[in-house]
């Protein structure tokens, strides 16, 4: 393919080696979706799936569910947390909803309020993402 050709109609898993940041002082409204790596820093009021880690830094929040791969947080989730390999729980860590995941880290001094459920229902997860068709993105701009 040249640098301008036609692109598959398809995403793939090509772009997992992205990261994405929403930093600190940043709003989002919305579901997130990605084959790739995200941090937030910030606060997000949506879903988050990502088929690779999910990292919540110290002071973020997110209002919804969580699905991954792999999960550090250091923040706030309200919300379920589905992750099917490995979830840390940083000891800024506050969890106000259930989680679904095959390995769990608590450090001291993380909060989870709600219940857990670990082994191979959650290994077994597979995360899902809805890729945006070549026109499908032309019907939406």
């Amino acid at each position: 393919m040249s640098l301008f050709g036609n692109k598959p109609e398809k995403e793939t898993e090509q772009v997992s080696n992205e990261r994405n940041i929403i930093g600190k002082g940043t709003t989002i409204t919305g579901n997130i979706e990605t084959f790739g790596n995200i941090r937030i820093d910030g606060r997000l009021n949506g879903n988050i799936k990502s088929k690779s880690k999910v990292a919540l830094g110290q002071g973020s929040t997110v209002e919804g569910n969580i699905l991954a791969q792999n999960a550090e947080i250091e923040g706030e989730v309200i919300g379920k947390l589905e992750v099917s390999d490995i979830l840390i729980l940083h000891p800024t860590a506050v969890i106000q909803g259930d989680i679904i995941t095959a390995k769990l880290v608590i450090k001291s001094g993380a909060v989870f309020n709600g219940s857990c459920q670990m082994g191979a229902k959650a290994a077994n997860k597979e995360i899902k993402i809805d890729t945006i068709t070549k026109e499908r993105a032309k019907a939406t701009a």
